[in-house]
Formats: structure tokens, sequence, C-alpha cells
């Protein structure tokens, strides 16, 4: 048997054998033999999600290996580091380790909270019937359960934003909102959620926070929050780009007063289809689709320049007929046109806030199934869980958001336009790890 061929667990045993017991610190032992039978186990199955092993030629392989990422698993034995094979081609994730089941964990202690405390819905009232559990639920399970999800929860969401000098060029803000049992009430509460590209180009989810609306001081001590931890902004007056570079969120003004009071250094981008909402609320379904065809025009062109001039050309011609619009067009320009400073190929990414609302589109799904939360705990229980489920999707999805080659471009061009580029940045500190 080769090296290449041998298993994780049998190179432990063999070593095992080679050492005299009473030296051997049982604990860590066990520990490694359960680290090594998990990374065979992990193998395993990538070899057959590969279709071939490892050096292995083979008719029926469909990808190939490209190196691996660390991924730390909590063990009855302690902490113990998987290797998760990347492929050149699509994504892997070992199903040993059940990306969604703590979601499910997290929608299922929501039901039975409300179940227990007498808030359910009759939706609840159905499902914990279904699940045979109308009178076998446990308050002390479900707080036992509630205190797990909630501790990797809350170590996700209080997690530090600078380690290994990471910084985010871009960050999408946004709100949902969610029917909340507060008092003998059920009110609707908002939930802010930050995602952002790294410099690296991979998207992640930064935090959440709860609050009874999207008023200025929400958003401020939302954002200060995720200063706290570490969040980057950039300072181009003293020659350091790297940072919070573009925001793009809708036109909340609460938001806007927040990110300029927070994040300066920061561009704000206008959401362009929160934008085309707004002209269809002002005009209406039928008359707004020639207006919004004709707005969208101004990000079909291929330069910046292009961009600029297409838009005061569309603007122009919107006078005669369409003043109102021309006029919001005029006072939006330098909100619109945020992007289009930053390299072409991110575009499609940063005009709009789509990413983002993908995710609260998913949180909706999961959150309509309880349709009333019992407290502001189990909204965090459940949307923390589905945020940090989908944060590891993006980590450990092969393909980047963004390009490694096109944030260096970006990294480029935020240098070139510093306007004092003294006092110097230290040498190596501008790189996409800053």
């Amino acid at each position: 048997m080769t090296h290449r061929d041998k298993s994780a667990v049998r190179g432990l045993i063999e070593e095992l054998l080679t050492v005299d017991l009473g030296e051997v610190d049982h604990g860590d032992a066990m520990r490694r033999l359960l680290a090594a039978a998990l990374q065979d186990l992990v193998d395993a199955e990538a070899t057959a999600r590969i279709g071939a092993g490892r050096y292995e030629r083979s008719t029926e392989r469909v990808t190939h290996r490209n190196g691996t990422r660390a991924k730390q698993l909590a063990t009855p034995a302690g902490q113990v580091e998987l290797a998760i094979p990347k492929l050149r081609e699509g994504t892997f994730f070992p199903s040993l380790l059940e990306p969604r089941r703590r979601i499910d964990q997290a929608l299922w202690a929501v039901i039975a909270q409300a179940w227990i405390q007498g808030v359910s819905t009759r939706r609840v009232e159905a499902l914990v019937k279904a699940l045979g559990n109308e009178t076998g639920i446990s308050k002390s399970a479900v707080s036992r359960i509630c205190a797990e999800i909630d501790e990797y929860v809350q170590l996700f969401l209080e997690r530090r934003l600078d380690e290994d000098g990471t910084w985010y060029p871009y960050l999408w803000l946004d709100a949902t909102y969610l029917d909340v049992r507060i008092g003998k009430r059920v009110v609707s509460q908002a939930v802010v959620i930050a995602t952002a590209c790294s410099a690296t180009g991979r998207r992640e989810i930064l935090g959440m926070a709860i609050g009874d609306t999207e008023t200025t001081d929400f958003w401020t001590s939302f954002l200060r929050s995720l200063r706290e931890r570490g969040l980057k902004v950039a300072d181009p007056g003293h020659g350091d780009p790297t940072g919070v570079t573009l925001v793009i969120s809708d036109a909340h003004s609460g938001l806007k007063a927040a990110v300029k009071a927070i994040l300066p250094g920061a561009s704000w981008q206008r959401c362009r289809v929160h934008f085309a909402r707004d002209v269809t609320q002002h005009l209406g379904s039928a008359r707004s689709k020639p207006v919004n065809a004709l707005i969208s025009t101004i990000f079909a062109q291929p330069t910046a320049e292009a961009v600029i001039a297409s838009y005061h050309q569309v603007t122009d011609s919107l006078r005669a007929g369409f003043g109102d619009i021309a006029a919001m067009l005029e006072s939006a320009e330098p909100d619109l046109t945020a992007f289009a400073p930053m390299p072409v190929e991110h575009w499609r990414k940063i005009w709009s806030n789509n990413p983002i609302e993908r995710l609260n589109r998913e949180i909706k799904r999961r959150a309509d199934v309880v349709q009333i939360f019992p407290d502001r705990d189990s909204v965090t229980r459940l949307v923390g869980a589905i945020l940090l489920e989908q944060h590891e999707e993006w980590q450990y999805g092969e393909r980047r958001y963004l390009s490694e080659i096109s944030m260096r471009k970006l990294l480029d061009t935020l240098t070139e336009n510093l306007p004092n580029p003294r006092p110097a940045v230290p040498a190596g500190r501008l790189s996409l790890t800053a």
C-alpha cells in the first residue's frame, strides 16, 4: 500500500502501536482517532463526488481536486480540524457535517417554544401534532437546544471582522420585517442585515440586529457595533484606501444618515431596483414601463464616461413629458452612479441590493412556518442560524463572488484615485489582506 492510499485511521493506529501506551494521552488519542475517522469519511465522499480517487485515472471522473479548506468541528472529544476538499468545478460540502441541520434545529426550537408558551398560531399547532409531539415536548429539552443554538449564533454574530487584516470594500445593507409577540401584543419588528464582499472576492455575512423601526439611531447603533468588531473604514485623505468603499442600500433616510456618520470615506450606491420601484409608484404600472426601460439604458453602457453621458441624455429626454422623474434623476445622480468608478466587472453585483434581497426571501420562507415569533430571542435564534449557514456556504463555495483579478484591479483603482497619497501607507499594507 502506498502512502497516498493509506487511510488516516490506519496511519494513526500504526503510530500508536509503536509507542508506549502508558505515555499516551488517552483524551488526545481519542480526539485524533475521531478526527482521522471523520477525515476518512470526508475523503471517501469527495472521491464519490469526483468519480475518482486522488491521482487516479478514471473515465468516471467529473472534476479534479483543487486543494482543501480547514473546517473546525466541535465533538465530544474536543475540537477537531478537518480538511474539506475543494473542487476545480462545482462545490463540495460533506453530508456528515449536515450544513442545514442547525437551521432545522432552530426552526424546531422556535416552534416548540411558541407551543410551550401558549402563543402559537394554528399552523404551529398543526405542525406540533404532525410531528407527534402534542404531549411530548419537554421544556428542559427546548431550553437545552435553545442554549446550544444561542451559543454558536452568538459566536458567529459577535466574531471579529479584522482577523488576518481582512477588509471589506463593498457593504450591502437591508431590512426585512417579522411579526413578534412582545408582551401581550404582536408587533412588526425590523431585522437589519449586513452582508459584504471581502477584498479576496468572497461574500460574508457581517451581522444582524432587531429593532422597532429603521430609525437613524437604530442604524447608527448597528453600524457602530460593526465598527467596534473591527469593520475597517477607508481613509483616502491619509493615503489608505483599504476599507469600506461603497455601501449599497435603498434610499431610507435613517440609513443614509447613519452611513454618513459611521462610515466616513465610503460612497453610497442607491439600489437601482428600488429606484425603479419608486418610479413605478409615482407613475403607475402602465406609464412607468417605458420610462424604466429608458432609464435602464444608463446601466447598459460599457464605460464610466458613457454611463454619465447616458444619464444626462436620459434625464434631458424625460423633461418634457415626465418632469417629475427628470427631477428625481437629477437629484439622485451621485447616488445612482456611485458604482461607475469601480471595475466594470463588478457593476452588476454592486448597483443593486438584489443579493441581500434573495437572502431576505429565504428568511421570510423559513419565518412563514412560524408566522408569529414568541419573542425577540427566537428571531435571533432562527435568523442567526440561517445567516450562519449561508455564510458557511459562501465561504466553502468554490466560486468567488468577485474574481481575485478584478479585486486587484479595484485596489489599483482606489490607490490611483487617492487625493493625498502622503503620508504613505506602510509597505505591504496595500494588499488584498490589508
